[in-house]
């Protein structure tokens, strides 16, 4: 097999890891935030060392609800003293009835009673044994485990600080914590994909989840604190099998959908964020087939697309924006309009109030229209818009919406880099397509990650920056929908029941 490489600097130890069988031989390539993903296979990158699967699987992975030490500020770490708040089960109750409908084939469930207890009352009366797994435990943290912050901070110095600022590089009693985690979520992918299902709940905690989720789209544990995991949280990632038998596709297609709201309060990766980008992809669109949402020209929303923008508008109005980007389509634009009314109307409830005006402007960065009808490739040709769909443009589409996406990126970074203005949010609005690029560009990956992630019409993603527009973003949630209601997306479609076993 033919290699494409180019050499770079990385800041792990290894790179390449192989997995063989009798066929063929494939490349893993892990991405750390100091380097580059250049090294692939000829054809296309592979995810991650995962054995072929015959089948189409979805995991669905949530975070334990509020536990006794969450609401104490206590280090958890993997002790099982903690138990559900009330508000925990309350949040459990939340997630089983988002997750009523959903046919779930397993359940796999950490043993320590927090998660556990969240298991039990998701899975509610199905029949099914939940399984009990020891490595979903809870990140292992040593001697600062049932400690409160404070008491942390004052014993450990030094160390604890560490574990705030460079958790990958934390040490502790003779222990690299995070990295550990890395290995075991690794190990648990390998038993949660050889069950004999095609569809699991996987029940655990925070930083295990974002291990999961990590090591299952490639990240390295550079990653930590970055795809946030709020309590009772739901991520879905979709496994694809390869046609050649290789390592699955693989495609977060939710991250951290919540009980609560995603854009109010709360830290993350356990700091306040003194800039936010939400990303909004526009409404569906009068063009858009019934099964698909991918190109359909220069549109403006039908009847559910305005629905979708008014329900967006709704939820932002826990937030104070400071301006809103769009995209010159006209489904962009409409979209942007509704946030901006409903924005400008917040605070003027009272007689005598005056609107606050939001302002609102045009980045051709954030339009498509142009790099499909540029394109050689036939995108009517591409099949509805699912988990994945980027895997399936040719390479010059797909660089060319990556360059695009890169230039918005960078323009959006401009938009919020006056340092004396804390706490300003900016809203983009315009297509899955470009917002995918975004995220990749959050997260330091390059043009092969975008078939990594998956955002439907009228979905919102929220990009938090802990240290401002030069720091790292950190990820609070990817493909929110449930501000929909009825017209939201399910939190798992059904499994495609037409997919050849190879």
């Amino acid at each position: 097999m033919v290699l494409v490489t180019t050499t770079i600097t990385l800041s792990c130890s290894s790179l390449l890891h192989y997995y063989s069988t009798t066929r063929t031989r494939y490349v893993v390539v892990r991405c750390t935030r100091s380097s580059s993903n250049v090294v692939q296979d000829i054809d296309e990158k592979s995810e991650n060392v995962f054995p072929p699967l015959k089948v189409a699987k979805r995991v669905v992975l949530v975070r334990h609800g509020q536990s006794t030490w969450n609401a104490e500020g206590r280090i958890q770490g993997s002790s099982d003293f903690s138990v559900l708040t009330k508000k925990g089960e309350s949040q459990a109750e939340t997630s089983r009835q988002m997750l009523f409908d959903d046919n779930f084939d397993a359940c796999f469930s950490s043993p320590l009673a927090r998660s556990k207890r969240t298991a039990e009352i998701i899975w509610g009366a199905r029949q099914e044994q939940i399984i009990p797994e020891f490595d979903l435990r809870e990140i292992d943290l040593y001697s600062f485990q049932g400690l409160l912050k404070e008491e942390g901070k004052r014993r450990f110095g030094p160390a604890f600080h560490q574990w705030q600022v460079d958790a990958s590089n934390f040490i502790i009693d003779g222990h690299y914590p995070v990295r550990e985690l890395w290995d075991r979520a690794r190990n648990c992918w390998t038993k949660i994909l050889a069950h004999d299902s095609r569809s699991v709940l996987v029940v655990a905690h925070n930083a295990v989840n974002q291990a999961l989720v990590a090591t299952a789209i490639g990240l390295e544990y550079e990653y930590f604190r970055t795809l946030l995991q709020s309590n009772c949280g739901v991520s879905v990632l979709d496994f694809t099998p390869r046609p050649d038998g290789g390592s699955p596709h693989i495609c977060l297609n939710r991250l951290n959908q919540t009980p609560g709201s995603p854009v109010a309060g709360g830290k993350s990766g356990g700091r306040e964020a003194s800039k936010r980008i939400v990303l909004v992809c526009n409404g569906s669109t009068q063009g858009n087939t019934e099964g698909g949402f991918l190109f359909a020209g220069d549109q403006p929303l039908n009847m559910l697309g305005v629905i979708q923008s008014q329900k967006s508008a709704e939820l932002l109005l826990d937030l104070s924006v400071s301006s809103i980007i769009s995209s010159p389509s006209k489904s962009c634009i409409e979209t942007a309009t509704a946030i901006s009314q409903v924005q400008e109307a917040a605070d003027c409830l009272g007689a005598d109030c005056v609107p606050r005006y939001v302002e609102t402007k045009e980045m051709g960065y954030l339009d498509i229209e142009d790099i499909f009808k540029q394109s050689k490739m036939d995108v009517s040709s591409l099949p509805p818009f699912q988990p994945g769909w980027l895997n399936k443009v040719d390479d010059e589409l797909r660089t060319t919406l990556w360059d695009q996406s890169g230039n918005a990126w960078k323009s959006l970074l401009d938009e919020i880099s006056d340092e004396s203005k804390s706490g300003e949010v900016i809203v983009a609005v315009s297509h899955p397509a470009i917002h995918i690029g975004l995220l990749a560009h959050c997260l330091n990956l390059t043009k092969e990650w975008m078939g990594s992630f998956h955002l439907d019409a009228g979905s919102i993603s929220v990009l938090d920056f802990p240290d401002g527009p030069k720091g790292n973003g950190v990820i609070r949630c990817i493909n929110y929908t449930a501000h929909l209601g009825r017209w939201s997306i399910p939190i798992t479609r059904p499994t495609a029941e037409d997919v050849e076993d190879f």
